[in-house]
């Protein structure tokens, strides 16, 4: 039997888009990008899912340039990748605040090796987008930003779910970070095609760290015990 951390590798060897996508907008996958990304990620899930146990599903939206569009690891930025999960990263040396925000809750879970052992993180699409402004300047970009493009991967989010439990995770309970178009268009894939029998979601670490600031504690008691209720 394969490991956890064979399964994620393997699929984030092959994953690809190579459908159409509405003019202005890139697909971004760190992978085929990113010559760190891979190295990077694969030492991550060796560490932290070499092993054949279940977990639970947390699904954000799609990836960022400076987290895991770098690492390969969602919610992972270079600086946490190195000062929290002690794996090397060669790369540009960025900071993303979701990542700052995740793994501050994970801290609080317990660490690492704790939090991993029971979850799973990726993202309801699995590749991010950018856009480019009139200045020129290249932005993230969200599935669900444009209808367009949220019916141009609508089989790719479908068929990335799937992977994503077929890794070996429970699907009593996911989670889902971000509790606006995020968890709208995952409860409405969710009513389709019964993925999973319920969907908690949780504020993203996004806009907790963006307009929450003053009571982002407030925010990681309330993940650590939606996760413990989980678990426990």
């Amino acid at each position: 039997m394969r490991t956890f951390a064979e399964r994620v590798i393997a699929f984030n060897k092959a994953i690809a888009y190579t459908g159409h996508l509405p003019a202005g907008i890139r697909i971004m996958n760190p992978f085929a990008e990113n010559e760190n990304a891979l190295p990077a990620s694969t030492a991550f899930y060796k560490k932290y899912y070499n092993d054949a146990h279940k977990r639970h599903l947390i699904l954000g939206i799609n990836p960022g340039r400076f987290g895991a569009g770098l690492t390969g690891v969602p919610f992972t930025d270079p600086k946490r990748l190195k000062s929290e999960c002690h794996i090397p990263y060669d790369g540009k040396d960025t900071h993303e605040p979701s990542s700052v925000f995740v793994y501050e809750m994970i801290k609080a879970f317990g660490g690492p090796e704790a939090f991993y052992s029971k979850f799973y993180i990726h993202s309801v699409c699995p590749l991010g987008f950018t856009a480019e402004m009139d200045n020129g300047k290249e932005v993230n970009y969200n599935y669900y930003d444009n209808k367009e493009l949220q019916n141009a991967v609508y089989t790719f989010i479908v068929d990335n779910i799937r992977a994503q439990i077929a890794m070996g995770v429970y699907t009593d309970t996911c989670f889902c970070f971000g509790t606006g178009k995020n968890e709208k268009f995952l409860r409405q894939l969710n009513d389709q095609h019964h993925f999973f029998k319920k969907i908690i979601a949780l504020e993203h670490p996004r806009y907790i760290m963006q307009y929450k600031a003053k009571t982002k504690q407030d925010y990681i008691a309330k993940y650590i015990e939606a996760f413990q209720n989980t678990i426990t």
